[in-house]
Parts: structure tokens; C-alpha cells; sequence
């Protein structure tokens, strides 16, 4: 990246859409220049299910963040739910042009190129590649070989898939909102270096991003991004279930889930009484223990990590785990959610304590990831968003083009 980079970073979730602008600082850091959100109902378990709302938003968004930045913005990154797409591990050996000159930035971004080059199966797509580490000729490993000595070094990186069908239907909803994209980038990746503390980067680590209307999983070996998942559910279907059980609106449901947010009954301290405001009985003032409205929260918080167990497990990658972070609005506000993981899958749990969360408001949190992880690839020639006025006449890229631009140089 350069100092006066801009990148634009959009998050479509499960209840609203938000857009995150960036600019690139004296000191190479990114600030916040524009940020809204807009209502969405267009996205359900992780399923688009009303292109021309999803665009509505964008478009909304967009131009909120354009009069608050005072530009005009002709393209964006956007995130993928982890369910969407397929990690690929892969290695090449790459020999270095001039041995003598040490390796280069161009023998590094034609590796980078050239480790794309693997089947890919009907109906998947290369959205993204991840360099991981540079195997030098005497076995040291480096995140950066540029300049180093040596006739050849071994690259490992992980090839991103993609659903065609979910990358159509992307570039559907932003052509119709007259955005091009500039990148798709799976959720539990943008994520990573916001979340994550520094210990953590090196470890072993379950990334859990529980939402309004889906979780996002997200598992590292280290630097590795080896699986990646969706499970559709989140905190609306705890606030669903509190509102059908109790029989009250789904508005009162989600203040009750607020006011006494707890993952576990055996935490309770005080067996209150709840005065239920919009009961849909016929009984009037009707109340109830908070005992009964905790045991509603439990049962739910029980599910989604019983489906993230069975996941992980299935996988085969459990045993891989040393430790589980958890983010996203839709149960980090529930006390215990930690514990009530950590009981349900075995593995330490905790809530996200990365040095920069809490720096960004909860609901820009994804996006403002999304242009951080953008800013921070390496080896990359260009990764600015366009915002220049736009040309009818402009070729839409694809995505491809796209990488082919972050890492030829």
C-alpha cells in the first residue's frame, strides 16, 4: 500500500450492510475517513435471498460514505461467508532469475502467480491467494524473501475457492448498485489480525464470528488458513426463541436478551421476576422467573456450538485446536457465552480481547477487517479502491485481473 491509498470495504450481514472507506496515513496506518450501515433484510442463514434489497443497501451505504468523505466511490471489497467457499493448500518451488542479485520482488509475484495453477473444480472459482511462508534453499523459513541469496526458494500459500454461483450473484448486486469489485475475501480472514491478539496470530486457533443471523468459522494452524464454515444460526434466533416461548414481541425479546444476557443457569444470582410488557395472552402483567428466560438463552447457545463441534469434528480438524476466540454482536454481549463454549467443546474459549476491537464499533468491526487485511497484503502492486468518477465506458475486472494486479510488479 501507498500513503493516500484509499480502500473501501463492504460487509453484508444477516442485518444490515455496512461500508467501511480507509485511507492510508503519514504513517502507514489506516484512518477511518467514512463509515454507515443500512438496514438489510436481503441476506438469511447466509443465503442472499433479495438481490435488488442487498443493492438497495449498498447503494445507500455507499453514498452516505461518499458525502461523509467528500469522493465518489467506483469500487469496493466485499466479504464471502465461509461457507461459500474452499481453501486449497499448495507449494511450488520457484527458481530465482539471478542468484547472485538475491530473490526478487518479481521472482516472488510470478510464485505467486504460477502457485494458482491447480484444478479447480466445476463450479468453484480463484477468488483469492494467501502467501503463507517462503522455504529458503537452506531450510529457513521467512514471511519475506526479497533480497535474500539463493538459486530457488519454496513457496507455500493457500488457494482461495469460491462458489461461482455465490460470485455471480455478487457481482449482480453490485453492478446493479454501480460498484465494481475489487475483491472477495472470506469473513474469518478479513478478521484475523483485528481479532486476534498478538499471542494468538502463532497459535492454533478457532476464530468464531457469531452474528445476527449466522456464525462464521474460521481455523488457523499459525499463519494457515486451513478450513473455513458457516453455521446458520446467531443471536436473532435467540431473540426469535425468547419471543415465541414467552409469547411477546420480538422488540421486547431482544431488551430481555440485553438486560439479562447469561449463557448458563447455574450462573444466576438472583432468581428475579420479569414483568412480561407486550405477553400476547390473555393474562395481563403476566411475569416471569429470569430462570425461564435463561434456559431459553441456554438451550439456543447449546445448539450453535453442538453444530460448530460436530463441524470441526467431522472435519477432522478438532484435535488442531488450541484455543477458540469469539466475536460478533450476536453473543458477546451474553455472559458466560465463553464458558458455555469451553464446556460444549472441550477446547479453552474466551472473548476476543485483540488489541484494536475495541478501537471500532461493533457493527463497522467486519468491515473496517475487510480494509485492513486488504492494506496489509504483502507483495501486492496496487490495492486502492477506484474513486475516480466513473467511466460508462470502463471494462468491469474480474476478479482474476484483480490478483493479477496485486502481485505482478
Amino acid at each position: 500500500m501507498a500513503i493516500g491509498d484509499i480502500i473501501v470495504g463492504i460487509d453484508i450481514g444477516t442485518s444490515k450492510v455496512a461500508t467501511v472507506v480507509g485511507e492510508v496515513n503519514n504513517f502507514n496506518q489506516i484512518e477511518i475517513i467514512a463509515s454507515s450501515k443500512i438496514k438489510c433484510s436481503g441476506l438469511k442463514k447466509g443465503k442472499i435471498i433479495d438481490e435488488d434489497e442487498v443493492s438497495f443497501a449498498i447503494t445507500r451505504t455507499i453514498e452516505q460514505a461518499e458525502d461523509e468523505a467528500n469522493l465518489k466511490i467506483n469500487s469496493a471489497y466485499v466479504m464471502i461467508p465461509g461457507k461459500y467457499t474452499t481453501i486449497v493448500q499448495n507449494s511450488i518451488l520457484k527458481d530465482v532469475k539471478d542468484r547472485y542479485a538475491g530473490i526478487s520482488m518479481k521472482d516472488v509475484g510470478t510464485s505467486i502467480m504460477q502457485i494458482k495453477d491447480i484444478e479447480v473444480p466445476d463450479g468453484k472459482t480463484i477468488i483469492d491467494i494467501v502467501p503463507d511462508i517462503f522455504i529458503l534453499e537452506d531450510g529457513k523459513t521467512t514471511n519475506d524473501p526479497v533480497g535474500k541469496l539463493g538459486s530457488s526458494f519454496t513457496l507455500k500459500a493457500q488457494i482461495i475457492l469460491a462458489d461461482k454461483d455465490y460470485v455471480r450473484q455478487l457481482h449482480s448486486i453490485f453492478k446493479k448498485a454501480g460498484i465494481e469489485i475489487d475483491g472477495i475475501v472470506p469473513t474469518a480472514l478479513a478478521e484475523r489480525n483485528l481479532i486476534l491478539d498478538t499471542n494468538e496470530l502463532s497459535d492454533h486457533v478457532m476464530l468464531l464470528d457469531i452474528g445476527a443471523g449466522m456464525t462464521d468459522i474460521g481455523v488457523f494452524d499459525g499463519s494457515s488458513f486451513i478450513y473455513t464454515n458457516t453455521i446458520p444460526l446467531g443471536g436473532d434466533n435467540i431473540t426469535n426463541d425468547i419471543s415465541i416461548v414467552l409469547n411477546i414481541s420480538e422488540e421486547e425479546a431482544d431488551k430481555l436478551k440485553r438486560q439479562y444476557g447469561l449463557a448458563l443457569k447455574s450462573f444466576i444470582d438472583n432468581d428475579n421476576d420479569i414483568i412480561l410488557n407486550t405477553y400476547k395472552g390473555e393474562t395481563k402483567n403476566k411475569s416471569i422467573k429470569s430462570s425461564e428466560l435463561i434456559e431459553i438463552i441456554e438451550a439456543r447457545i447449546e445448539e450453535i456450538f453442538s453444530l460448530i463441534n460436530k463441524d470441526i469434528t467431522t472435519q477432522g480438524i478438532k484435535s488442531r485446536i488450541n484455543n477458540v476466540i469469539l466475536t460478533g454482536q450476536g453473543i458477546t454481549n451474553i455472559n458466560k457465552s465463553d464458558v458455555a463454549g469451553k464446556i460444549i467443546l472441550n477446547i479453552p474459549v474466551k472473548i476476543s480481547t485483540g488489541r484494536l476491537v475495541s478501537t471500532v464499533k461493533p457493527s463497522y468491526r467486519s468491515a473496517y477487517a475487510l480494509v485492513r487485511y486488504i492494506a496489509a497484503r504483502p507483495f501486492t502492486k496496487t490495492v486502492s479502491s477506484s474513486i475516480d468518477t466513473a467511466s460508462q465506458d470502463n471494462i468491469f475486472k474480474t476478479i482474476f485481473e484483480r490478483i493479477k494486479e496485486f502481485f505482478y510488479s
